[in-house]
């Protein structure tokens, strides 16, 4: 099956390029609630792009470059280390390192440029060592006509947390690589919820790091596995 998308630079991450979790979520969201995604290189925003279906394989094409591939994830992601209560998530993201500086102060999840009702304002602060948390309220303008949050929502807002996690910082920038996630349920919008990501394993050129998002009273709504990776100080996208 073949269809075609373009990625409104609204939900850009870098500047040039799409929001990694967007993207991943485009490429996921045939395939169901289960998927992994690999990014082949950073999505092009404003351009047709083909995305072709294939039983459990999907892929995402800008012409003849291979932007990214997906699958059926074939395992359990792992629940967060413990829930973090709203009150947490709060106090949390008043220390969001994205707020001393930012190399992607346009990203649609985390991009402290973003107006509200704009990009998802997921500022994750630290909880403690490797855990950071942040609250987070879908708007309607990423949700279908029944008020449920898209898929490429859902994987939008489980794609920085978990590079915050893993110790991206203000002094050298790192972009999604891959993301696996397992969707459990959508949350609607105006839903108070909770978005986790901890660290996993540091690679020194990429780190992997989970993410998690939580309804106010804990329920895990879905997870992920991310791998980052880290790049150039001049990296333009």
């Amino acid at each position: 099956m073949f269809s075609t998308l373009v990625i409104d630079r609204r939900y850009r991450g870098p500047e040039q390029s799409g929001n990694g979790g967007w993207s991943a979520g485009l490429v996921a969201a045939p395939l169901g609630d289960r998927a992994e995604v690999t990014l082949r290189t950073p999505p092009p925003l404003e351009v047709p792009l083909d995305l072709r279906h294939d039983n459990e394989r999907t892929s995402l094409h800008h012409g003849e470059v291979l932007v990214a591939e997906g699958a059926l994830a074939d395992a359990d992601l792992a629940p967060p280390p413990r829930v973090v209560t709203i009150d947490e998530a709060n106090a949390a993201t008043t220390s969001y390192g994205g707020f001393a500086g930012h190399f992607f102060v346009g990203c649609f999840t985390c991009g402290t440029g973003r107006a509200e009702g704009d990009g998802l304002r997921i500022f994750p602060g630290p909880v403690e060592p490797g855990l950071v948390a942040a609250p987070w309220t879908p708007h309607s303008s990423i949700c279908d006509d029944d008020g449920v949050a898209s898929t490429p929502a859902v994987w939008a807002a489980l794609d920085c947390p978990s590079g915050w996690a893993g110790e991206l910082s203000v002094d050298r920038p790192a972009v999604l690589g891959r993301l696996a996630v397992d969707v459990r349920r959508r949350p609607r919008s105006g839903e108070q919820l909770v978005v986790v990501g901890w660290a996993i394993e540091d690679l020194q050129k990429k780190f992997i790091a989970g993410s998690a998002l939580q309804t106010a009273d804990g329920e895990v709504l879905a997870t992920g596995r991310a791998t980052w990776v880290r790049v150039p100080l001049d990296w333009q996208g």
